[in-house]
Parts: structure tokens; sequence; C-alpha cells
């Protein structure tokens, strides 16, 4: 009979042993399997146990604890109410530490520490019958050495067994450890986000807020972080996660070498991880992350910067209180700096390539600007060359003199610096400029250089001041190139400086010599400061005196100076000028050898001084350039202009004196008047005082070159429809249709020839007059059609205006008249006098307005014939607001007179009646109801006569326009008149040498007031 269905063995008898009893249960079917934890329950006595001798054990027991023996599962089997714990050996492991002692034992004592969360789980079971099971559920069993809790998880279930009486006898668990999984997918999870992070973040910096974020969640593996910089022997503390910066543990700085705090020298010096054990004595207690224990242990990495080799990165990483620090864990970090220091790398090479693309694209957008000022320095002397050449060739004589062989001249020398300029910077450029450097009396040397400048400093309205004194040895310098050095610096002084003082001063200091000029110019933004001596870089937002120049003359000067072994440097403020400081070592330890000329030289003349003092002088001896003065001995071709084109103003703009000159004396033969400005600014404000009939204006030019200045000069009103011809030295169809898409009418480009230039100026010229004619023509046709709506709407007015009293005049003499042919006996006297005296009224009110017809003819064809006598005006006023009151009485006002005193003076009684009886008139119409009050009162040589109403009053924007012909404050279909009143009254006060005007009456309504002189002198 198997184990299963045998009987339970009978109770021992007294007379048998313990270990006679104990043998015979060992040897019990049931527990004859199940490899180590077999044997180790059969040699346990479990005499002493509440389970009993496994003999006598009951079958419910048996067989739960045969199939767990036999299980390849782990599988603990909790028995009785002690919750006595049996398991098979592949649980063991799961117990670590605690095995054997747990075999046996009561589980709320063998797993005390977990029981708090295991317990509640089992009592649950026992209580409903009902199994539980669990997935990655966290058991941290104290299963280490020293009894120390390891982060599990583990999947398991609690079955109830069912005991021989029907009752839950134990709980069979099955369980597997699910750690490696659990953890793994988490260590995963944090790498991958860190990746994803990394692979977004462009920055370093970025790189390192994105470390931080994903650590801080990430305590279960890394209880802390803290990332340090290191570079020249110091630590920064760029990455934080788990502490607060600038703890103990978290300084903010730390020297690498420090002891006290983390051991950074011995993995920078080794690349090596190092793992510190002693926290707690470097730092006290430090945060556990999710557990309670505290951080006792961190690993330190190294984490490589890419190609910097000096300077590096290492991540310190508080490891878990419940994880030992196998080699999955020290993986997971080793793979968390190596992933760090490629995302450090990825984001080091992405900013060194934007850097690099914007270093281009700095270099690129300067060497387009190097070209075109290059472009424009080239164009505009060859311009001033080839234009005065050709004319001379069109002459008989074919001969060069005067001021035109002069203006050759000077900008054959222009041209001669600018491409010594360039040759010597692309010398530099191609590392093949080669210097001669002798012993030279530099103090002397460099007072003959500023010398030079002295008179065109002084036409430029500064002082130039030398101070060089002996020096105490002579310099080794290349006296050529030493040259260039001075007078560019010189040449950019005076450039930017419109007064006050240049100066030029040389020192021996700390055995250099120093040379230092200084100007008190309009300066040098902080920001921009840096590349002032970069290649092409020219400071925009600084301002000379002209806009010349290729942006490389710094960049020559600080290559020549390094030649030398010296350096230069700049300092500036914004308005209160620059100070430029060379210095050169003395002696020629710091020279090549072969290169240096030992014996001593006569000091050396200034050879290449010429161009710069020309350029200088050209820039501040400028002559503007008005309808006044001789023009330049300049001999234009003949363009036929005529005479309404010859009184054509232009106002020429360039910032080239020259060149301002020589067009000049092109246009001045055909064009007499033209006006001259040095930049865009200047015209522009000459355009809005004196808008001319055209603009010639340069391109590049100081303050605001010319695309601004036609777009400032587009933008106005006043001076939007000027046509504007730019002159270039771009040339191409690019550059012709952006100059035409600024908003210029043509675009001519350098260098030029004189009839060209003439022919386009007339062209334009021509085309604005035309312009002019098709405005003026629209202007006359808009106003013709105006005048004809003007007269539709006067006869329409009129029409209706006279066919109401033609009508009513009409009835009432059809009455009358059949009134007289059949008498009838109720028709009276009475009754025929008021027909008749209504046809009278009809027949005055038809009589005024055609006296308004024939008036309006007569105001229109020229003045008013006045018959002036001796009129007291308040005696007329009173006549008038007499003649009224029937009319107020109908309009239901009050009409009353202030006349005090007698006003006499020299009028036409009858126009002045007109104009006082058309403004009652008014006041009574557009008053209705209300008061209307007329007064006379005198004062200082004149008489004002007010009429005021109190009525709905007049619009701000209809107050100027009723005074005009046929206008009215409110629509005709309200009130009749034909809108020729107030117009009418102001012809007579203007005839009488005096005014009207209209003024809101306070609480509402108009007061029209007349004012008159007493004494008029003859003629009116």
């Amino acid at each position: 009979m198997s184990s299963s269905t045998r009987p339970h063995a009978p109770a021992p008898s007294e007379s048998e042993t313990p270990d006679a009893r104990h043998r015979a249960g060992s040897e019990e079917p049931f527990i004859q399997h199940g490899g180590e934890m077999g044997a180790l329950m059969r040699a346990h006595d479990w005499s002493t146990n509440s389970l009993g001798p496994l003999e006598q054990w009951p079958q419910s027991l048996r067989t739960s604890v045969s199939t767990m023996l036999r299980s390849p599962y782990p599988i603990i089997l909790f028995w009785g109410p002690e919750l006595r714990m049996l398991y098979n050996d592949p649980f063991r492991p799961i117990l670590g530490a605690k095995h054997p002692q747990t075999l046996g034992a009561r589980g709320n004592e063998a797993l005390v520490e977990e029981w708090g969360q295991l317990g509640p789980l089992m009592k649950r079971a026992q209580d409903t019958g009902e199994p539980i099971y669990i997935e990655d559920g966290n058991v941290n069993f104290a299963r280490r050495p020293g009894g120390l809790r390891e982060e599990s998880y583990f999947t398991w279930s609690y079955n109830p067994t069912i005991g021989e009486s029907g009752e839950i006898a134990g709980l069979f668990a099955i369980a597997s450890e699910t750690t490696r999984q659990v953890v793994g997918d988490r260590r995963l999870g944090i790498l991958r986000e860190l990746s994803i992070r990394m692979a977004l973040d462009k920055k370093v910096e970025d790189i390192f807020r994105s470390l931080e974020e994903v650590l801080s969640q990430a305590e279960h593996d890394v209880t802390f972080a803290l990332l340090y910089v290191v570079k020249a022997e110091q630590a920064r503390l760029v990455s934080c996660a788990g502490l607060g910066r600038g703890e103990a543990a978290a300084p903010l700085t730390l020297a690498v070498d420090a002891t006290s705090s983390w051991p950074l020298a011995s993995v920078v010096e080794s690349r090596q991880e190092v793992l510190v054990e002693d926290l707690a004595q470097r730092f006290g207690p430090l945060p556990g992350g999710p557990w309670p224990e505290p951080t006792t242990r961190a690993l330190i990495l190294p984490v490589p910067m890419g190609a910097d080799a000096e300077t590096t990165a290492v991540l310190v990483a508080g490891l878990s209180p419940l994880r030992a620090l196998d080699d999955e864990y020290r993986g997971f970090l080793q793979l968390l700096a190596r992933q760090l220091a490629a995302g450090i790398s990825s984001a080091r090479a992405y900013e060194e390539a934007k850097q690099r693309a914007e270093e281009l694209a700095r270099l690129d957008a300067a060497k387009t600007a190097f070209f075109s000022n290059v472009s424009h320095e080239f164009r505009t002397p060859l311009t001033l060359i080839l234009g005065p050449v050709e004319d001379a060739l069109a002459k008989t004589t074919k001969s060069l003199e005067g001021e035109s062989l002069d203006l050759v001249r000077r900008n054959a020398l222009r041209l001669y610096k600018l491409v010594n300029t360039l040759l010597d910077f692309s010398r530099m450029e191609a590392g093949r400029a080669q210097a001669s450097y002798a012993p030279v009396d530099l103090s002397v040397f460099t007072t003959s250089l500023a010398s030079a400048f002295q008179s065109a400093v002084e036409s430029a309205g500064l002082r130039l001041v030398v101070d060089c004194p002996p020096l105490p040895e002579p310099l080794y310098v290349d006296p050529e190139m030493w040259e260039k050095v001075v007078l560019n610096l010189l040449s950019n002084a005076v450039k930017y400086t419109y007064h006050g003082e240049i100066r030029v001063s040389l020192r021996w200091e700390d055995a250099q010599a120093v040379l230092r000029v200084e100007d008190t110019g309009v300066g040098i933004p902080e920001e921009e400061l840096p590349r002032v001596f970069e290649r092409f870089y020219r400071v925009r937002v600084t301002q000379g005196r002209s806009h010349e120049g290729t942006g490389i003359g710094l960049a020559l000067v600080q290559e020549l100076v390094k030649l030398h072994g010296g350096n230069v440097g700049v300092t500036s403020q914004l308005g209160k000028g620059t100070t430029f400081t060379v210095r050169l070592p003395g002696g020629t330890a710091h020279l090549p050898p072969e290169r240096v000329e030992r014996t001593s030289r006569q000091t050396p003349v200034p050879s290449g001084a010429a161009p710069f003092v020309e350029e200088t002088r050209r820039w501040s001896t400028d002559v503007t350039a008005t309808d006044t003065g001789a023009p330049p001995a300049v001999e234009a071709p003949a363009v036929e202009v005529s005479p309404e084109l010859a009184h054509s103003r232009i106002l020429l703009v360039d910032d080239n004196a020259d060149l301002r000159s020589y067009v000049t004396g092109l246009l001045k033969p055909g064009f007499p008047h033209v006006e001259t400005a040095r930049n865009g600014q200047d015209a522009l404000e000459q355009a809005r005082l004196r808008p001319p009939d055209l603009i010639l204006s340069d391109v590049m030019m100081p303050v605001l070159d010319g695309f601004g200045l036609v777009r400032a000069l587009r933008a106005d009103e006043r001076t939007r429809a000027i046509p504007i011809i730019l002159l270039s030295a771009r040339a191409g169809d690019e550059a012709t249709v952006e100059g035409l898409q600024s908003g210029a009418d043509d675009y001519l480009v350098k260098p030029f020839s004189a009839r060209e230039l003439l022919v386009r100026v007339r062209t334009q010229l021509d085309m604005a007059r035309v312009r002019r004619e098709v405005v003026r023509n629209e202007v006359e046709r808009d106003s013709l059609r105006e005048s004809v709506r003007t007269r539709d709407e006067f006869l329409r007015l009129v029409s209706h205006e006279l066919r109401t009293p033609v009508s009513a005049l009409s009835l009432n003499i059809q009455s009358l008249v059949r009134s007289l042919d059949v008498p009838a006996a109720d028709v009276t006297p009475e009754a025929t006098r008021v027909k008749a005296r209504t046809t009278e009224k009809h027949l005055q009110r038809l009589s005024r307005l055609v006296e308004q017809l024939v008036d309006v003819s007569e105001f229109v064809t020229g003045p008013l014939d006045l018959s002036r006598e001796a009129v007291d005006l308040a005696e007329l006023a009173a006549n008038v607001v007499a003649q009224a009151q029937e009319k107020a009485l109908r309009a239901d006002c009050v009409l009353t007179l202030e006349a005090p005193l007698p006003v006499v003076g020299s009028y036409d009684r009858a126009r002045l009646s007109q104009l006082l009886a058309s403004l009652v008139d008014n006041a009574l119409k557009f008053g209705m109801g209300k008061p209307v009050e007329v007064a006379v009162a005198r004062a200082a040589g004149r008489v004002s006569v007010a009429v005021r109403d109190h009525g709905d009053g007049i619009g701000p924007d209809d107050q100027e326009r009723v005074f005009e012909r046929f206008e009215r404050a409110v629509p005709a279909n309200h009130h009749g008149g034909f809108g020729l009143g107030l117009w009418m009254a102001r012809h007579i006060a203007e005839a009488h040498g005096g005014s009207i005007h209209h003024e809101p009456t306070e609480g509402g309504g108009a007061t029209f007031t007349t004012v008159l002189p007493l004494d008029v002198p003859p003629g009116g």
C-alpha cells in the first residue's frame, strides 16, 4: 500500500526508546526523497516540535511533504496553527543565511523581519480559504551574512491545504524568485531613459541636467549621484541627485587631492573605479534611497570627456544598502558611466561642429562683406580715374591737367595703398611674410611717422599729441612693417574721432617698448572688443567719417606685431574713446636669428605715409557742394536738357569727397542746382527739410547706407515720390535686383561713364515730370467730377426750394381767382385778405431765394461792392430781431436782444442785415422750441455780433465745413435752404474786413459770432 493510502503507524509503545522511534520515523516512505532537504527532515528530531514524530504526521501533511520534496519548483509548506516551515531544495536559496535554522521553525520567528508583510497575507488565506497569488512582490529577506536584508522580488501563491477533519491545516506556497529580472529591467529602463534624453541634448550642460533628472528617479539602484568635472586639479560639481548641493557629501568645488572628501585623485590618475566603504566616517549617515538603512558605500567611476585630455569627469554613485556589489551591479554602473561619457562626447562634438559651422558662417559672411568692401574700394577710385581719363580722351588735345589730373593721382595712390594692403595680408595668411629685423631708434622713427599726420589731423579739427621719449636701447624691428602698424593705427584713430585729440605715446615698461595710440572718438561697444582684430570684421555700430576700408587693417596690425614677438590689445568706452596698445620685447632672443641684422641702420624715413595721409585728409577736408560756388573743373559731355529740367534740384549723397566733387562737376553744366550730403542720415534730413527733385546716392556709407536711405524716404509721405538713383560698386544681376527691390528707381554700377550718368539723371527727371503731370491731370479730373456733382446737387436743391413757394403761390392765386369769379356766401373779405397775405409771404420767400441765387453769382465772380454808410449795429440788430419775432413765435422760440449802447461804424447796411438775418434764421430753424439770444458788444476798436441758440449744435467734423458753399450740418430733407447762408455770411464779414466763427454753446447748441472792425481803412 502506498504512503498516500496506508493508515497511520500505530502509536509507539512505552518500551520503545526515542532513538528507535526516530529511526522508525525516518524510514517513512513519504520522506525518502527530496535530496538534502529530505535528508535534513529525516535527521531532524520532530518529537520536540509541535508537528510531532514523522510516523504520527497526518496523511494530509504526508501527502503535501511528499509532493513538495519531489517538486523541481521552490515550495514552502506552512503547517499547523504555528505555521511550522517545511521547504524543499529549490526553496533553500531563497532563505539564504537563515537556513537551516528555519526548518521546522515557527514562521513568525524564523521570518521575523518579513512577517509584518507576509503574516497578514497568510492569515487572509487561512481565514477565507481562497488562494492568494502575488507577482513580482518585493520581500527583502534578511538573508545576507550578518542578518542584513537583501532587496528581492518573488512571484508566489498561498494555497490553503485541507486537513482530515476538513479544516485548513496549512498553506502550500509555490514561489519563484524574480529579483534578477525585476532589477535588470529597472536598470535597463534607467539606461534607456538616459539614452533617449541624451540623444535629444545638444549641449553638455543639458547632458548634466538630464543625468540629474534621470538618477533622481533611480534611487533603488543609485541612492545618490554626484558628477564632478575635473580641470587643473580642481573639481566642480555639475550634476547632483539624491543629495543637496553644497552638503558635506556634495561640495560645490573640491580639490582633487583632498583626502577628507571623495578620493578623486586616484580615479583621475588611474582611470579606474574606486570603492569607498567608509561613508559614515567621512560624512555621517547618508540617505539610503527608498530604504530606511543608510548608504555606507559608493563607487567612484571615471567618465572620459572626449579628446580633451585636460578635462575629465568623475561619477560618484551611492550603492544601495540592500544590494551586494556583484558583477551585475558593477557592470550596470560601468555601463552608466560609459553611456554618460558617450553622451558628453556626442554633445561636445555637436557643440564643436556647431561652433565650427557658426564660425564658418561668420567667416563666410565676413568674406562676403570683405569682397563687397573691396569691390567698393576698387570701383570708387577706378570711377574717379577712368572718368577723367575718358573725358580727356574725348577732347581734341587729349590732355589731362589741373584738378582732373590731381584727382587721378589721388585715386591712383589710393589704389596703390589698397593693393599693397591686400598683398601684405595675403602673404601673412599664407605664412610667406619675411621680416628683416634691424636695430632702430623706435622713438625717433615713431615720432617721424606720427608727425606726417599733423596737417591731416589738424584739418579734421583735432589735436595730435606725440609723446615718444628716447628708449634705453634700440628695438629690433622691420621698419616697413612697423611703419604699417603705426600708420594703420593712426589712420583708424582719425577715421573714428570727430572731436578732441589723438595721442601717440611710446614708453619702456618691463623690458618692453609699449606704443599707445589713444583717441577721444566714438569708441567700441564692449561686446565687440574681442572681434576687432578678426580678419574681414568691421564693427557695425560704430560710425566713422567714411565707410571706406576693407576690414583687414587691424588684423594686419596684429599679424605684423606677432611677427615681432609682441602683442596688441585694445580698450575702449563707447562714446569716450579707444586705446590700442602694442608691446614689443627688447633684444633678439624672440626673433629668428637668420632674419636679424646686427649692424645699425640710419633712422628710416617714412616711405608709405603719403597714401594714408592723403586718404585721411580727404575724410576731413570736405566741402559740401551747394548751389553757390564754381563747379569743379570737370568737362562734362554735352547732354541736351530742357529748361524745365535744368531748374531741377539734385541731391548727391556719397561719403567720398572726390566722388562728390567729380559727379557734381558732371552735373553742374546741365543741372546747376546740385546739393551734396556725406551720408544717408544727412541726406534724409535735407530731403525732409527741402525735398529735391532727384536723389543720387551711393550704397555703402556710414551712419545710414543707401538702402536704409531709400527705405526711410519711401516711408515718408513728403519724400515718397522723389526719384532715386543708387550708385554702387556691387555689379551683377543680383545686386541690381536688390537695389531696385529696395525701392530705388535706377541702379548704376561703378565705374560708370559720364554720359550714361547724365542720361539716366535726365531720364529719371523726365519720368518724374510725366508722373507729376499724370497726377495733376488726375486731380483736375477728380476736381471737375466733384464740381459737376456739386452743381447737380445745387440744381436739385434749387429746384426743391423754388418748387415749394411756387406751388403754394399758385394754389393761393387759383383760390383767389375762383373766389372772385364765383362769389360764395361764406367768402368774407377777411378770408380774402388772409389768402392775399399768405400769397405775399410766399412771394417774399421766393424773392429772397432769387436774391440769394443772384448773390451767389456776385460772390463768385469777384469781391463784393459794398455801399458803406454810418450804421448803428445795435439799431440794425433790433430791426432784424423785430422782423424775426413772428417766425420766432411759429418756432416756439423766445428771441431776445442784448445791445446796451449804440455801436456806429462804416458798413453796408443791407449786407449786414442780410448776414444777421441769415444767422437768426438758422438759430430759429435749428433751435426750435428753445431760446435764441442776439448780443452786440464793443471792445478795442471792433464790434462783435453773436447769435446763440440752444439746439442740437454742430458736430466737430462739421464745424469748418458749414461755412463752405452748399454745405449743411444736417440733411437737406430735415430743413430747407440752399446751404448758402453761412457761406454768404462769411463772405460779407470778410468783405467788411472782419470774420465769423463758430463755437459750441454751453449746455448744447451753437453760437456764431461775427467780428467787425469799427475803423475801416479806405478800400475795406
